[in-house]
């Protein structure tokens, strides 16, 4: 039983550990985060729960910035919702594997699940028991704990040092979502399904089109998709 406990802890740690380069690197975009809600006057207490409870670094800096120019509730709910629409697609992904564990572990890996939790998720035998499930727990777990001690850090500084804001650090977002996508691109559908949804995601910006995010990466599954069925039909 000892030895049994011993090597689920063990594999929690080793998802910890595969975790780390990921929650270095959005220590930036959580700092900043931390100083933007301070500088827009919410208190420490406020900024650090937006982490602790939403916990998603896009709807979080969206949300702070319409709550504090004062925008409806209703736009509020609808900007979060457009925004974290792709975890409905993290979901359907991995529902085959989580059905069958029991709804602790649905809820618990469902609100860990992240941009860079759902990356080490890709393994055909994730999840698939329970040395798995504390892997994906400390994977997950880890990022979280993370990402609310680096909030903390960003509302010390946003307190303390000046605006921060301006020094570029958003961009540490986007570098993670290349480090996550790059390793994956494999084959041709999947070449294709990142390109097309890069391509499209920065017209939809130049447009400033709302849904452009999601609208990007429908048409990449759909040109990724046909670009198999081309390949399956040659």
């Amino acid at each position: 039983m000892i030895g049994r406990r011993k090597s689920l802890l063990i594999a929690a740690g080793k998802g910890a550990v595969d975790m780390l380069p990921l929650s270095l690197a959005v220590l930036p975009w959580a700092v900043l985060f931390g100083s933007l809600a301070i500088q827009r006057g919410f208190s420490w207490i406020e900024a650090q729960m937006f982490s602790a409870i939403i916990y998603g670094g896009a709807v979080q800096i969206v949300t702070v910035e319409l709550m504090a120019d004062g925008a409806p509730l209703f736009t509020i709910l609808v900007s979060a919702l457009v925004i974290s629409s792709r975890h409905f697609l993290y979901g359907l992904t991995l529902r085959e594997k989580l059905k069958v564990k029991p709804l602790r572990w649905r809820l618990g890996l469902g609100f860990l699940l992240t941009d860079e939790l759902f990356s080490l998720s890709g393994h055909r035998r994730a999840y698939k028991n329970r040395f798995r499930l504390y892997y994906a727990l400390g994977a997950g777990g880890s990022f979280y704990l993370a990402w609310n001690i680096w909030t903390a850090l960003g509302i010390f500084a946003g307190s303390a040092l000046p605006d921060l804001t301006n020094l570029g650090l958003d961009f540490a977002i986007a570098a993670t979502f290349i480090a996550l996508v790059v390793p994956e691109i494999k084959n041709l559908p999947t070449f294709v399904c990142v390109l097309v949804s890069a391509c499209s995601s920065l017209v939809f910006s130049v447009y400033q089109f709302d849904l452009g995010l999601v609208s990007a990466a429908l048409l990449g599954m759909v040109a990724g998709f046909v670009t198999q069925k081309w390949r399956l039909g040659k």
